[in-house]
């Protein structure tokens, strides 16, 4: 029949190269077409699409994220991904990205300060934008990396307003627990310090600060710790000594691995020892006894980020710090002072 192109059978994937030479016109031009370009005359952008349908020519992602510079995906770095804590945050994160369309590529910087750069620079080179999650690098290094991975959004750590934060009141947050220890009839208690980089312990350690100014007769100990279940475990042999009442991990999951060495020495909590973690992971709730902790609704906090991430995106930012407060959650392992 005059003027009907015959369906081809094609015996390798269908090209850009295809569909031009089918439809009489430049690849640039099924190019525009596909890309939503309205300067293409519509009888001719009719021709593209019909001859895109019939081959069957689906473009290549990585093909239209370099013709527009935008892939719809965004890195993530985080410090640590052993930590439930970061997994509850990049729920909430990832699923307020999907809602608008973006993709989300995580990688993780395993506690190193000195790599960070270099990793985010890496996303950076592969997505739209990045959010960093808690960053290790000392704060010269963080905000001389702002500027080359922009846009950029970060949590848990202050940017001086180059570029979007949120962040959790760990120094508020420590001095909730700590004084509901206290009240307790606690005067001797341990702190159990995150790693010696993380802006969320440097915070605690102003907060217990705050607490020894106010408190003279409370005696609160330092105990170098860590960040994991195994930091935790290990942690016993260097306060069990001390004679304190209570413990304050620096998170959940150092509260949980102290709980288990706990168990395995006989050391019933909370009668013998008052227990109190921080983050409520999910994990909390289900220890035996079931965990004394601090709640900053994590899923609900990786919601914000994507939003403050979203706007870096646009041409109206939004630099003001944006501040969670933590609320106590009190559970099995912490009880009065016998």
């Amino acid at each position: 029949m005059a003027g009907k192109r015959a369906r081809r059978t094609l015996t390798r994937e269908t090209t850009i190269s295809d569909i031009a030479a089918a439809a009489g016109v430049s690849k640039a031009t099924v190019s525009r077409v596909m890309n939503g370009v309205s300067t293409v005359n519509e009888e001719i952008a009719k021709r593209v699409r019909d001859v895109v349908v019939e081959l069957g020519y689906s473009p290549s992602q990585t093909a239209r994220s370099l013709s527009l510079g935008v892939s719809q995906t965004v890195g993530v770095l985080v410090p640590d991904l052993e930590n439930p804590m970061f997994h509850q945050v990049l729920n909430g994160f990832n699923r307020a990205a999907a809602r608008d369309g973006y993709r989300v590529l995580v990688a993780d910087a395993f506690e190193d300060a000195d790599r960070e750069a270099e990793v985010a620079i890496d996303l950076r080179d592969r997505t739209d934008a990045v959010a960093l999650f808690a960053p290790r690098m000392t704060r010269e290094n963080l905000l001389e990396l702002i500027p080359r991975i922009s846009p950029v959004v970060v949590f848990n750590r202050t940017t001086g307003k180059n570029a979007g934060s949120v962040l959790i009141d760990y120094r508020e947050g420590i001095t909730l627990i700590a004084r509901h220890l206290i009240n307790l009839g606690h005067k001797k208690i341990a702190y159990l310090s995150g790693p010696t980089s993380s802006r969320s312990n440097w915070e605690r350690q102003k907060g217990l600060d705050d607490l020894r100014a106010h408190e003279p007769d409370v005696d609160i100990i330092d105990v170098p710790c860590g960040h994991s279940f195994q930091d935790g475990y290990e942690a016993w042999s260097a306060f069990s000594h001390t004679g304190v009442s209570a413990a304050i991990a620096f998170n959940d999951v150092v509260a949980l691995g102290l709980l288990g060495r706990l168990a395995e020495e006989g050391v019933s909590v909370p009668e013998d020892l008052s227990v109190a973690g921080f983050d409520d992971i999910p994990f909390a709730s289900y220890s035996s006894p079931s965990l004394t902790t601090m709640t900053a609704r994590l899923s609900g906090i990786g919601e914000r980020v994507w939003q403050v991430l979203r706007a870096e995106m646009t041409d109206s930012p939004d630099r003001e710090p944006v501040v969670f407060s933590p609320e106590l959650v009190v559970r099995g392992t912490t009880k009065v002072k016998a």
